[in-house]
C-alpha cells in the first residue's frame, strides 16, 4: 500500500512539473488582423489554423503532383472546351451576317449593331451570378448554363425576324455571363495561389485560339455545299449543336470539389483536403459549397484592389472587344482581300494564345504578376500607336501582333491577380463579381470607337485603345506599389510580435514565420503575403 501511495505522489509531482513547464512556454500568435495593435500581447493560436499549418508537412509531393495532373486533365480540359465553344457561339453572328442573314430577314446595319450590343447588356446585368459557383454544385451550374446558351445559339437558325434573333442573343449572353466570368473563381476551389495563374491563362487562351480558326471554320460551313437550308442557318446549327453535347459531358464529368472527385484515389483526395486547409486556414477548409459570408463580402469591398482591378479590366476590355470585331476590316483597309484578311487574323491570335499561357506561367513562378501586366500593357499600347500613326502595311501588321499579344494575356493575368489577393472564397466571389460588373462595361465603348467614317486607319479608335492600355499599366503599377507597402507592414508587425513573444516567454524563442503557418494562404495569416 505504501508503494501505491508513493507511486501516486510521484505521478502527481511529475504532472505538476509538466504543467509548470507548459505554462512557461510562450506560443506565437498565428494570425494577424490588419488593424491589430502590435503592442498588444500575442493572441492564442487558432487550433484549426495550427492544423492547417501542420498539413503542409503531410502532403506527399508525388501524390500532389499526380493530383494536379489529374485535375488539369479533367477540370481544365472541360472549362477550356466550354470557353472555346462559348467564344464561337458569341462571335459567329458576324460570319452569319456576311453569309446573308440580314438580307434574308430584312434588317439593316443599325439592327445588326443592336445584335452586337444586346450581348453585352445581360453580360453586365448578370455578372453577380459568378457567386453561384459557390452556392450551387458546379457540375449542375455548368451543365445548365452551357445547355442554355447552346440551345439559344442553335435556335438562332430558326429565327424568322430580327426580334427573334435579339431574344436568342439575350438568352445566350445571360447564360454565358453565368458561366464564363465565374470560371476563374471555380478554379480557385481546386488550385492554390501559386498554381492558379497558369490554369486561368489556359482557360482564357481559348478565346484567341477560337478566333484563330473561327473565320476559316465559318467559311468552310457557309460555302461549297448544296442544300435547302440557308448558309447562315447552317452555321448556327453546326456550331451550336456541339455546345449542347458538351453540356451533357460536363454535367457528368465536372467534379464539384477535388476532395469529392471520384476519379481521384483516396491518397489524392486526402491531399486535396490538406491543400484546401492551406487555402482556408482551417482544417475543415473543404466545406465551401452552399455558404457565402456577407461579412467577408463587405470586407472585400473595403480593399483597394477590389476597385482598382475592375478599372484595369474595363481598360483592357475596351481593346479586347474591339479587336476581334474590327481586325478583319483593318486588314482589308491595308489592301488585302476579304478572304486574305480573314486568314491574316490567325497568326496574331495564335501568338496571343501562346503568350497568354507563357506569361501566366511566368507570373506564377516569379509571383510578380503586376510587372507582367505592366509589360503586356506597354506592348499592346505600342501596337495601337503603330496602327494609329503609321501607314506602312508591314509596320501596321506588326502593330496587330503587338496589340493581340498584349491585350488577351493582360486580361488573363488580371483575373489571376484578383484571385491571388483575396483571402477567402466569399471575398474572391465578391471580387470577381465586381471585376466583371465594372469591366464588362468596356465593350460598350470598345465596339463604338471604330465608325466606318474613320476608315481606313481608324486613328481615333486606335488612339483610344492605346490610351486605355497605358492607363491599365499605370493602374497595375499603383496597385503593385500598394501591395509592396502592405507586405512590408505585415513583415514589420510579425517581427515585432515575434520579439514580444520571445521577451514575454521567459527567454523562449518564437518560431519563425516559415515554421508557423507560412504555407497557409489566407489573408491575415502569419506569413501571408500579397502577390506582387
Amino acid at each position: 500500500m505504501d508503494n501505491n501511495i508513493t507511486t501516486t505522489q510521484q505521478r502527481r509531482h511529475r504532472h505538476q512539473e509538466q504543467q509548470q513547464t507548459d505554462d512557461t512556454i510562450e506560443k506565437p500568435a498565428t494570425t494577424l488582423e490588419h488593424n491589430e495593435d502590435v503592442r498588444s500581447a500575442p493572441a492564442a493560436p487558432d487550433p484549426d489554423e495550427e492544423s492547417a499549418a501542420a498539413v503542409s508537412a503531410e502532403i506527399d509531393p508525388a501524390v500532389e503532383k499526380r493530383l494536379r495532373r489529374k485535375l488539369d486533365r479533367r477540370v481544365i480540359t472541360l472549362v477550356f472546351l466550354a470557353y472555346l465553344v462559348a467564344f464561337l457561339d458569341r462571335s459567329n453572328i458576324g460570319n452569319a451576317q456576311t453569309a446573308g442573314m440580314g438580307e434574308d430577314l430584312g434588317f439593316d446595319d443599325s439592327h445588326y449593331q443592336w445584335l452586337l450590343t444586346i450581348f453585352y447588356i445581360p453580360y453586365i446585368i448578370f455578372e453577380w451570378l459568378a457567386i453561384m459557383w459557390k452556392l450551387v454544385p458546379p457540375h449542375i451550374w455548368a451543365g445548365v448554363t452551357i445547355m442554355t446558351w447552346g440551345l439559344a445559339s442553335t435556335l438562332q437558325a430558326t429565327a424568322f425576324n430580327w426580334a427573334g434573333l435579339m431574344a436568342c442573343r439575350f438568352v445566350l449572353a445571360t447564360a454565358e455571363a453565368a458561366f464564363a466570368p465565374g470560371v476563374p473563381y471555380l478554379l480557385s476551389f481546386f488550385y492554390r495561389r501559386h498554381e492558379l495563374g497558369l490554369r486561368c491563362g489556359i482557360f482564357l487562351s481559348a478565346a484567341p485560339l477560337a478566333t484563330t480558326f473561327a473565320g476559316a471554320l465559318a467559311f468552310g460551313i457557309t460555302s461549297g455545299h448544296a442544300s435547302g437550308i440557308a448558309n447562315w442557318r447552317l452555321l448556327f446549327l453546326v456550331e451550336g449543336l456541339p455546345t449542347i453535347i458538351l453540356a451533357v459531358f460536363i454535367f457528368f464529368l465536372l467534379p464539384d470539389s477535388p476532395d469529392t472527385a471520384t476519379f481521384l484515389t483516396q491518397p489524392e483526395r486526402d491531399a486535396a483536403r490538406s491543400r484546401a486547409a492551406l487555402q482556408t486556414g482551417h482544417a475543415s477548409g473543404t466545406a465551401r459549397l452552399g455558404s457565402f459570408s456577407l461579412r467577408e463580402a463587405l470586407s472585400a469591398l473595403g480593399a483597394p484592389q477590389t476597385w482598382l482591378q475592375p478599372l484595369m479590366y474595363f481598360s483592357c476590355n475596351v481593346s479586347f472587344a474591339s479587336l476581334p470585331v474590327f481586325l478583319p476590316a483593318i486588314l482589308t483597309s491595308m489592301g488585302f482581300t476579304s478572304i486574305h484578311a480573314q486568314g491574316l487574323t490567325a497568326p496574331p491570335y495564335f501568338l496571343s494564345f501562346l503568350v497568354c499561357i507563357g506569361t501566366t506561367y511566368l507570373a506564377d513562378r516569379t509571383q510578380q504578376r503586376g510587372l507582367v501586366i505592366i509589360v503586356l500593357s506597354a506592348v499592346a499600347g505600342v501596337g495601337y500607336i503603330l496602327l494609329a500613326t503609321v501607314k506602312s502595311v508591314g509596320v501596321r501588321y506588326l502593330g496587330v501582333f503587338l496589340a493581340a499579344a498584349g491585350v488577351f494575356p493582360a486580361i488573363a493575368n488580371i483575373l489571376s491577380w484578383v484571385l491571388n489577393n483575396q483571402g477567402t472564397d466569399s471575398k474572391r466571389g465578391t471580387a470577381i463579381a465586381m471585376l466583371n460588373l465594372v469591366g464588362q462595361c468596356g465593350p460598350l465603348l470598345g465596339t463604338r470607337v471604330f465608325p466606318v467614317g474613320d476608315a481606313p486607319y481608324y486613328v481615333k479608335g486606335m488612339s483610344i485603345c492605346a490610351a486605355f492600355m497605358f492607363f491599365n499599366g499605370l493602374l497595375a503599377a499603383v496597385l503593385r506599389f500598394y501591395f509592396v507597402r502592405e507586405n512590408r507592414r505585415l513583415e514589420r508587425m510579425e517581427r515585432e510580435q515575434q520579439q514580444m513573444a520571445g521577451g514575454e516567454g521567459g527567454g523562449s524563442v518564437a518560431m519563425g514565420k516559415d515554421e508557423v503557418v507560412g504555407a497557409v494562404e489566407v489573408e491575415g495569416s502569419f506569413g501571408y503575403r500579397y502577390v506582387l
